[in-house]
Order: structure tokens, then sequence, then C-alpha cells
């Protein structure tokens, strides 16, 4: 029986040493790669959540109009990226403190404890611990 999993997405970004601070700095993000592709003048960045067995973010320095025109809205809107906690309260208090943008105040729900941020670049993001079982 195959196994497949989803272990990467692209994020465009504006810049990589920038993108790469907030993440890492910033959400806590690991570093997984940051090696130069000098043929084609890029990076190939990886970061990945803290401990996460899911997918890792390929940072990629938007390249012409339409890539520099979707930074921040690859979604349309819409929340993008959905980052699951083990410890809502702790990750909040943190990224607050760190300046993170939340959109509006944690709220309860039948799935879990959850709030909506924005990354440096506007993309929404969810943070959420699941409610067990």
């Amino acid at each position: 029986m195959p196994h497949n999993s989803l272990f990467l997405v692209t994020l465009i970004v504006d810049d990589y040493d920038r993108a790469k601070t907030f993440y890492c700095d910033t959400l806590g993000f690991d570093c997984v790669f940051d090696m130069p592709l000098p043929e084609e003048g890029k990076r190939w960045l990886v970061v990945k959540p803290k401990g996460g067995e899911g997918a890792g973010l390929l940072l990629a320095r938007a390249d012409g109009e339409v890539e520099q025109a979707a930074i921040g809205n690859q979604t349309a809107g819409r929340v993008s990226f959905f980052l699951k906690t083990d410890d809502f309260a702790r990750d909040h208090a943190a990224f607050l403190a760190k300046g993170v943008r939340f959109l509006e105040e944690p709220r309860h729900e039948a799935y879990g404890t959850v709030a909506v941020f924005a990354d440096l670049y506007g993309n929404l993001w969810d943070l959420i611990e699941h409610a067990e079982g």
C-alpha cells in the first residue's frame, strides 16, 4: 500500500532573509535547508515548525511582476495555513510578545481553540490547538 504525504508548500516572499527571520525568530520555526542555487541566483530555503510532523514551507523569493503581486495574497484573503500547537495559550502569548498581529481574540470551537493571525506579508494563518477526542 503506498504511503504519501504532503511535505512541502511554496510560499512566495519578497526577501529570503526577511522571511527567514520572521518564520524562524518570530514563529520559532526550524530552518531545515538554506542552500544557494548560484546558477539561478536563488536559494533553496525551507523552514518547518519545531517538532512538527507536517509540511515545511519553501520560501521562494518572487521573480517577476506576477509573483510579486501574489505576495501575501496567495489564497485570495482566505486562511492559507493552519499551525497546530499542543499549547495554544503558550504559543499565543509568545507570538503576541514578538509582535505577531492577531485578527481576532482566541475562540473556543467544538474542534479546539483557534485564532487567526497574519504573517509579515499578510497571509492568514490559524493557530489551533485541537480539542481532545
